[in-house]
């Protein structure tokens, strides 16, 4: 059986869920996403399905999709369960993107909790690690993964953004990443068994998948910690940590997200590109929006598509340097042309229809100035401070 089904099995239900996809008429969503969204309101048990603005199709389901239901679906997650978005503080003397991105670490090589005992990023663990798993603990990822320094731009709510002890100009590390393999490891074990059917036992399922969202947590603070070290500054506790790949229970059934994060009263940062501003925003969405708002821009280009326009229109060195002046850390040239700032919708669009739905109200924005994606062998990348062991392998 496929870890990720192309479609569901639909089941007859009596009364189909309610589908509400909150994107204005000038907002381009693909049809394939909304054809997914259609299928996934056609499952046994869903009641409704709140569609964003970034929504865009996914392995099976659709990306930037609360759905609420009476039975659960762990496929509707995925496999990256606990993946989110953080935000750090960073105090630093002098910001040269130039200097600081010769300087980070490689986080593509795990942090093992034997071998690298005296990493000072440790500091940042209070308690069992969840599960127990290390594999891969303390790295990033692939994908549209990414750990981030930025500077805050625009202050939108100045009350709002003094009470998260922000300013203009501030400095911040934004940490995009999940659970990694532990995630993959829970979603493989349901659909080999089950396929893209519901879990026989929610209670077993969810206990898994809370230790899953717990790691994606920690890991977030342990990528933020090297990095903070690596640049010479402290690591401090984030402002902002929501994680956008979840199912909670909420009014008696199942609230799954799948790249869309919480929207009910907290503070999120909606990832723009790394060429583009993001934004922290106060989050008040309601029911029919199934409390959620989007996570980020959204892919407008499969990433084949991505590879092979852009290819065509530039060079690799061009997309180490963004539109905003910032610089891209990415060994892997193929990874550079598929998350291109092209590849992705306008940031200042969905954000525009989340405040024209009301569900959601901007606070700040970030600017890039290093994004940090894969290690750049030779030149940017090097251990972390305190850590001049060989390298090993990647995970």
């Amino acid at each position: 059986m496929s870890q990720h089904p192309s479609r569901p099995e639909v089941a007859p239900q009596s009364t189909p869920a309610t589908l509400t996809v909150f994107a204005s008429p000038t907002s381009w969503i693909e049809s394939d996403a909304i054809a997914q969204c259609h299928q996934v309101a056609a499952l046994d048990g869903m009641i409704h399905v709140a569609a964003m603005p970034d929504l865009h199709p996914g392995k099976g389901a659709p990306i930037g999709a609360a759905m609420a239901s009476t039975v659960l679906y762990p496929f509707l997650v995925g496999s990256d369960i606990g993946c989110g978005i953080a935000v750090f503080p960073i105090k630093l003397k002098r910001p040269v993107p130039e200097k600081l991105a010769a300087r980070f670490p490689d986080l593509d090589r795990p942090l093992d909790p034997q071998q690298d005992a005296d990493n000072p990023a440790w500091t940042v663990v209070d308690g069992d690690i969840p599960a127990g798993h290390v594999d891969g603990l303390g790295t990033v990822g692939r994908g549209n993964h990414f750990v981030e320094l930025a500077r805050i731009g625009t202050v939108f709510d100045t009350d709002h953004a003094s009470r998260l002890g922000l300013d203009a100009g501030d400095l911040v590390l934004v940490v995009h990443s999940g659970s990694r393999g532990l995630g993959e490891r829970i979603l493989r074990a349901h659909t080999e068994v089950h396929g893209a059917g519901p879990a026989p036992n929610p209670a077993a399922y969810l206990s898994r998948h809370d230790q899953a969202v717990r790691w994606g947590s920690l890991n977030r603070r342990l990528l933020a910690a090297r990095v903070a070290h690596a640049l010479g500054a402290e690591p401090t506790e984030p402002i902002v940590d929501q994680c956008h790949n979840l199912v909670e229970i909420r009014d008696g059934g199942y609230l799954h997200r799948k790249g869309a994060a919480p929207g009910d009263g907290r503070d999120v940062l909606i990832a723009g590109t790394r060429g583009t501003p993001s934004y922290l925003v106060a989050a008040h969405a309601g029911p029919e929006a199934n409390h959620s708002v989007a996570h980020g821009a959204g892919r407008k280009m499969s990433r084949a598509d991505a590879l092979r326009r852009g290819r065509a229109k530039h060079t690799v060195e061009e997309l180490r340097r963004t539109p905003v002046g910032s610089l891209v850390v990415c060994g892997d040239r193929q990874l550079l042309f598929e998350e291109a700032p092209t590849a992705y919708k306008r940031i200042e669009q969905v954000i525009s229809d989340l405040v024209d739905h009301n569900l959601a109200t901007p606070v700040a924005t970030t600017i890039p100035l290093v994004t940090y994606k894969t290690p750049d062998i030779g030149s940017t990348a090097r251990p972390d401070r305190r850590d001049n062991r060989r390298r090993r392998g990647r995970s």
